[in-house]
């Protein structure tokens, strides 16, 4: 692999406990990882895994695979929390602001996390308080658009397509399908965050590499983005609805579940 190329890594982490309803986790992961391999830019990505998740296994993946775009599929309960396992496989329920408070700790790094759960939307809007873009789903949401929407995502992150193109294109991919959910997975934006901060990891590229793919960035995101009524960035700590393209601009210098 060419050292100059940027290498965006994805951590993909699952967890379905005792007791919960099963979900095609591993078909998700598949069709995730075919699509990354099938990819112009495969060689800019990589995929790691992380199964059956407790909360020291998420902090310790942020630490050790210093992921850009982190993805976590299995249940949501809303104010309850993710649900991620405790020792013995049951249910462990990790609250908004406790990953909020992770995320925080991690905001120079990651650029992206997809929070691909039912009920999920309250941890989304905590964490886009220090993580640029984060999705997470606004009521229930069935296996199978959950797996579409995923797919198509990171199909067009490898394609070199930025987060809102690919979190509109995941969309549409629901409804193509003939799923009528696609209103269901929300993209929340954090404008407030510093320039430096947005162009760390994802937009660092050597300035002749024109082709280079780039989230949040490059050619369609310096375009006017056309909004939809499931888009969201944070103002002050407040959830409101994007009235104009929400577009951040960069100063270039140099988931039943």
């Amino acid at each position: 692999m060419n050292k100059d190329i940027q290498v965006n890594k994805i951590l993909f982490m699952a967890a379905n406990p005792k007791g919960t309803v099963r979900l095609r986790l591993d078909e998700e992961l598949r069709e995730i990882e075919t699509g990354l391999q099938l990819a112009k830019n495969r060689d800019r990505f990589i995929l790691e895994q992380k199964w059956a998740v407790r909360p020291r296994d998420v902090r310790r993946a942020m630490l050790n695979d210093e992921p850009q775009i982190v993805h976590f599929s299995g249940h949501g309960a809303g104010i309850e929390g993710l649900v991620f396992e405790d020792d013995t496989g049951q249910e462990k329920f990790v609250d908004a602001e406790g990953l909020a408070g992770l995320f925080e700790l991690f905001a120079n790094q990651v650029e992206c996390v997809v929070l691909n759960a039912c009920y999920s939307q309250v941890q989304a809007e905590a964490i886009a308080q220090h993580i640029n873009y984060v999705i997470g789903m606004s009521k229930q949401i069935g296996d199978r658009a959950a797996i579409e929407f995923a797919v198509a995502f990171y199909d067009a992150i490898a394609a070199g397509k930025p987060v809102e193109f690919a979190y509109k294109y995941a969309c549409n991919a629901i409804l193509l399908t003939g799923i009528l959910e696609q209103l269901t997975p929300i993209l929340i934006k954090n404008p407030h965050l510093s320039e430096v901060i947005a162009q760390s990891h994802l937009t660092k590229e050597h300035s002749s590499a024109k082709n280079e793919p780039k989230l949040g960035n490059g050619s369609d995101a310096t375009q006017p983005v056309q909004t939809t009524s499931n888009e969201f960035h944070i103002n002050n700590s407040n959830i409101t609805n994007v009235t104009g393209s929400g577009q951040i601009n960069y100063n270039e210098a140099p988931k039943q579940k």
